[in-house]
Formats: structure tokens, sequence, C-alpha cells
């Protein structure tokens, strides 16, 4: 039989804001090599720019439109974020992202290891003038 207990709604409202400014709904997941988050950032908003110490994160986005722009030693990028979009975030990588459409950008986000608490987010100085 399937083990049910991880299955739950989104909550409406999140449970933590994230260092750099989003919404972030908790995720149940059985794995312990990882931990799993929902992320929003509602219309027309822009979060502030941060880089993570130890922690890397993969991303797909579940619903809206955004922009999220990576700076490293390798150089920079703005990748365009829709529905079904999938990057990385390599660990000390800056990045800042944006909501461009008329929804809410909602991403799903994997950090491994597991998120261990605000101290892992530096804000530093982005691309754009963050707003929330």
């Amino acid at each position: 039989m399937l083990d049910t207990s991880l299955l739950a709604n989104l909550p409406e409202h999140p449970d933590v804001i994230a260092p750099d400014g989003s919404e972030i709904r908790l995720l149940k997941s059985a794995n312990e090599v990882s931990s799993m988050v929902h992320a929003l950032l509602h219309p027309g908003t822009t979060t502030h720019a941060v880089h993570h110490l130890t922690v890397e994160e993969s991303w797909i986005c579940v619903a809206g439109e955004g922009e999220l722009w990576r700076s490293n030693d390798a150089g920079e990028s703005v990748l365009s974020l829709t529905e079904c979009t999938t990057c990385e975030i390599p660990v000390g990588t800056t990045f800042q992202f944006r909501a461009t459409g008329n929804k809410p950008l909602e991403i799903v986000i994997t950090t491994t290891p597991p998120w261990p608490g605000d101290h892992e987010a530096v804000r530093v100085h982005g691309k754009w003038a963050p707003s929330v």
C-alpha cells in the first residue's frame, strides 16, 4: 500500500518568507538528503538577490511567467521562466528572480542538502531593484 501521509494541499498562507522575499510553503518529503518547497512571487514583484553558502537548488516553474538572473565566476545570464521551465542554482551562484506575468510566479524547489536555515542565504547586490 502506498504511504499517503505525504499527500497534502498547499496551504493558503505561506509558512515563511524567504530571505529573498518570496513566499515559501513547505512541502512534505520522505527524502532525507534534500528538502522541497513551493515558492510564490506575486505579479510585478522582484526578489532580493542572494547567494547560498552550502546548498544547491533545482527549480521547476509550475505556473506564471518571470525571469531568473544568475551570476557566478563562469558569467551571468537571464533565463525566462514559464510553466515547465527547469533550472539549477549551483552553490555560490548569485541569483534573483521576478514575476513578469499577470499571475503569480510559482516554482517548486528542491534544495540539496536540506535547507539549514535563513543564515544560508546571503543578500547581495542584484540585477534589478527588489520590490518585496
